[in-house]
């Protein structure tokens, strides 16, 4: 799965809402009435210019999840940091057309995908990754526990919410 900009005409929001329309409306939902976070990106979509920092996460054809990241300065950090919020997967896991472990795989592949962006595209020493609910915090326990191997020089998981600092990557290598 990659993380990817929503700026390919061929993957914009229109056509990714369409997919999950008959995602939802293929076991009998609503999707007007299910999927809550519509407004927020029928709003961040509707702003001429840039993709307002929203990305996708695919597999193929296949759109697994929707999410905001932008890098901002915050004055708890003395370097940049990567906010990832907004998150939003496929209705198919949601109404529950994918079993557990598809919809954590999707959520730790939207993860990764940030840490990415910030060694790359995006180049932030701190996250902030919003997740669904706090539930969703199982599936990043194992990250909190220090290892010689691990991207992260702190982990914390409070709520819904991951923190993290990344190490020097040129002290890793």
């Amino acid at each position: 799965m990659r993380l990817l900009p929503l700026k390919d005409p061929e993957r914009s929001w229109r056509n990714i809402k369409a997919q999950w329309k008959k995602d939802a409306e293929g076991v009998g939902e609503e999707f007007a009435t299910f999927f809550g976070g519509n407004a927020v990106f029928d709003a961040l979509t509707s702003k001429e210019g840039d993709s307002q920092g929203l990305y996708y996460l695919a597999d193929g054809e296949r759109v697994h999840a929707v999410c905001q990241v932008r890098r901002m300065l915050m004055s708890k950090y003395p370097t940049p940091a990567l906010s990832a919020r907004f998150v939003n997967v496929s209705p198919i896991y949601d109404l529950g057309l994918a079993d557990t472990g598809g919809y954590a795989r999707v959520l730790v592949a939207l993860f990764s995908g940030v840490v990415w962006l910030s060694r790359d595209a995006l180049a932030a020493s701190h996250i902030r990754f919003f997740l669904k609910s706090p539930g969703d915090s199982q599936f990043f326990a194992a990250l909190k526990a220090e290892t010689p191997l691990s991207p992260f020089s702190r982990f914390t998981i409070e709520g819904a919410l991951i923190e993290c600092s990344l190490k020097d990557a040129n002290a890793a290598a």
